[in-house]
């Protein structure tokens, strides 16, 4: 699985090297490094090897094959070069398995490489003349668009028998919580559809169909448990940190907390996973990330961080937040109900085993997490994910399109401020 330690990034490459010049222009991190362009490159005088370099890892990282990267780098081709071997000669020098080959050469719906951004921060598609490289990577037609375009409506289409607030727009949702002065956020509350478990006998948990209110999350009780992830810094917070209430996670800036049932589970990391490597779209929005645990088992926070998740990982002893998504009580489910009887859930444990994800069994696995998107300071949950189905993920196009509106409105809000004092000050 491809790991967010920049360590384990640029393994034992020429890129190696270069480490201390990276962390010393701020390239301290795997989603950042793989924004680089070619100016980015000449500003730390990367070599052509190693521009080579830093390409053929970006793609086997989005494609979840870092175990080849040493291999293939050591051959000094360019990407475009190996993209065009045969299947046969990727088998007989680099050892590529025929699932892997597959893959490398996106010949297969690809699970591992970015989802795709929401309709209003995509480009127009251009006709493509040349091999697929790294600067075609989401990251940077994310930020790209961010930057250059205002951002219009996403319309979803409504899954058949879903009662969830999936049969809502997310044009007509967001309408209800447009940023005025002491207006809180009415939000939206989501979860993927229901499907019938064991033919009909076995009946799913009930879930809310309201947002959390804003009071349940404001005073809730958080330990931090590892910083922000960069290069060369200390596996785990050494000191114990005090506790904390929530609501300084939001003060300044809205955040995005993922809430896990385990640290350890197969499902929970390819959500952390796939969620962390669209941190440079958050970083240009302006969003924090954090992911939020209900117990702490030390070993499993070093196996889970800088791994799959390489942000900031929170303690949530006393589970408000996971209470928070059940509407006041916690959302279980038992293994052989919610699990061996769940077509869905079993899909999505196969989503995440194709990842190359490793996994195991150790702690509470029964209480169901989700998603929320806080905005700034006591404006309220803009959205609320809840996990349904063991294994359930929030859309990540989903996720940006909620920030991207929440940073919008934050900038118009900030604007039909200045006008006011501006005119006042006239008058």
């Amino acid at each position: 699985m491809a790991s967010f330690s920049v360590e384990d990034f640029v393994g034992n490459g020429c890129l190696k090297e270069l480490l201390p010049k990276l962390l010393e222009e701020g390239w301290d991190d795997v989603p950042i490094l793989k924004i680089m362009n070619s100016e980015d490159m000449k500003a730390v005088n990367m070599t052509q090897q190693q521009k080579d370099a830093l390409e053929i890892r970006s793609y086997v990282h989005d494609r979840a094959l870092m175990q080849y990267a040493d291999k293939l780098e050591a051959s000094q081709k360019c990407l475009p070069e190996l993209l065009n071997l045969s299947s046969a000669d990727l088998y007989s020098q680099f050892g590529l398995k025929r699932g892997h080959l597959a893959r490398f050469t996106q010949r297969t719906s690809n699970e591992y490489a970015a989802d795709p951004l929401p309709a209003s921060m995509a480009r127009p598609m251009r006709q493509r003349t040349i091999t697929p490289t790294r600067n075609d990577s989401i990251y940077k037609s994310g930020l790209m668009s961010i930057n250059s375009r205002k951002l219009q409506s996403m319309v979803r289409s409504a899954p058949a028998g879903n009662s969830m607030a999936y049969d809502v727009t997310i044009e007509q949702s967001l309408s209800d919580f447009k940023m005025k002065d002491g207006q809180i956020f009415k939000g939206i509350v989501a979860a993927m559809p229901d499907e019938p478990r064991g033919c009909g006998c076995v009946q799913s948990t009930p879930i809310i169909e309201t947002v959390a209110p804003y009071s349940v999350i404001d005073n809730i009780s958080v330990q931090k448990l590892t910083p922000e992830y960069k290069i060369g810094m200390e596996r785990l917070v050494k000191t114990k940190t005090p506790p904390m209430k929530a609501s300084e996670l939001w003060r300044h800036k809205p955040a995005v907390l993922l809430c896990l049932r385990r640290p350890g589970c197969i499902m929970c990391r390819a959500e952390a996973h796939k969620l962390y490597a669209r941190k440079p779209i958050f970083d240009a929005l302006g969003i924090q990330l954090y992911a939020v645990l209900h117990e702490h088992i030390e070993a499993e926070v070093k196996d889970f961080w800088p791994r799959y998740w390489g942000g900031v990982v929170l303690l949530d002893k006393s589970r408000e937040f996971f209470k928070a998504l059940g509407g006041g009580s916690l959302l279980k489910d038992k293994f052989v109900s919610g699990f061996l009887f769940n077509p869905r859930a079993i899909a999505n444990y196969r989503r995440a085993k194709a990842m190359g994800i490793d996994s195991n069994f150790r702690g509470e696995g029964e209480i169901k997490g989700g998603l929320f998107i806080v905005g700034k300071g006591k404006s309220g949950i803009a959205y609320q994910f809840i996990e349904r189905n063991f294994g359930d993920w929030a859309p990540i196009a989903e996720v940006i399109e909620i920030c991207a509106r929440l940073q919008n409105q934050h900038h118009s809000h900030e604007g039909d401020s200045t006008k006011s004092m501006q005119e006042s000050e006239y008058v």
